[in-house]
């Protein structure tokens, strides 16, 4: 097992949340009233009228597939030369971008920004797990309000079997992915979920001096990749079904796509081994389509 049961539990949890808060996310953003009447899916415009990218669904497959792979080769060139306060702008901002669309789904447009800013802030200049982990849910909801509207069905499994296959060489050929994820542990400043196993206690003050020890905190991680792209996945199902069902029915149906990727990664965990590193997209893709699977059975009798 790669965690303790505990640690599993509340990885696979909080995965889950983010999940359901990113579908109701990319719900909120769907004009249902115009969708009824028009029989097309129909969106709200985004906080600040920040613009979707306006391309064919072939296009938009091709276009996220090489954001990733320049993403990818440019925090490359960052850890080569140990730019970390780069990485910190950029994430940062990415941050900001992502809660205020998040966020501006069920508030304000100003206080989501408001909102966003502050714990962008918080999460790079003084990080806590929780603040962390909190953002971590709510970031991916504002992803999928961007690139659900571009992407069918058809592209959405294009892109899950792509990433997929990038992630497995990326952790078992590579193994940049590797490097990735212990650049931005040692920057402090992480794309995903981490959960430690426990917490650090502060030290007491002593009058004597003393040697200090310093001891190494074991944290479970989950990459950001691994949380957004099921979700994108599962809100082009929920985009599709929302032509053929009442808006609550969809959406909680939908929901066979979360639990059934929450169900392959507790799989990954149990399976995994300490201190070895794995490709969670297989096993999450492996998920989704089983959770598709089971979103059309379940479609004809509902």
């Amino acid at each position: 097992m790669k965690h303790t049961l505990k640690i599993t539990i509340i990885l696979v949890v909080v995965f889950l949340l983010a999940q359901i808060i990113g579908l109701a996310v990319t719900n909120e953003y769907i004009d249902h009233k115009t969708t009824e009447e028009t029989g097309n899916v129909t969106w709200i415009s985004l906080p600040y009228n920040i613009s979707r990218p306006e391309v064919e669904e072939g296009t938009a497959f091709t276009a996220i597939i090489a954001a990733i792979l320049v993403g990818t080769i440019l925090v490359l060139i960052l850890i080569k030369f140990g730019k970390v306060l780069w990485w910190k702008i950029w994430f940062f901002l990415a941050v900001a971008f992502c809660l205020t669309i998040s966020f501006g789904a069920f508030i304000p447009q100003l206080a989501a920004l408001f909102l966003a800013i502050i714990l962008g802030i918080y999460k790079i200049a003084r990080p806590t797990i929780l603040i962390h982990n909190l953002t971590e849910i709510f970031i991916y909801g504002g992803l999928a309000a961007v690139f659900v509207p571009i992407l069918n069905i058809y592209w959405g499994f294009a892109l899950l079997l792509a990433i997929s296959i990038y992630d497995a060489i990326a952790v078992w050929k590579s193994k940049h992915m590797i490097s990735l994820a212990k650049f931005q542990a040692k920057s402090k400043v992480f794309a995903g979920l981490l959960i430690p196993y426990r917490k650090i206690k502060k030290p007491q003050k002593i009058k004597a001096p003393v040697q200090i020890k310093k001891v190494k905190v074991r944290t479970a991680v989950l990459g950001g990749g691994d949380i957004g792209f099921p979700l994108i996945f599962a809100g082009v199902v929920m985009k599709e079904l929302m032509l053929q069902k009442p808006e609550l029915i969809g959406f909680l149906i939908t929901l066979m796509i979360p639990a059934c990727t929450a169900i392959a990664l507790l799989f990954l965990l149990i399976k995994g081994k300490q201190e070895h590193f794995y490709p969670a997209m297989p096993f999450l893709t492996a998920g989704c389509i089983v959770g598709f699977i089971l979103v059309k059975l379940i479609s004809l009798y509902v």
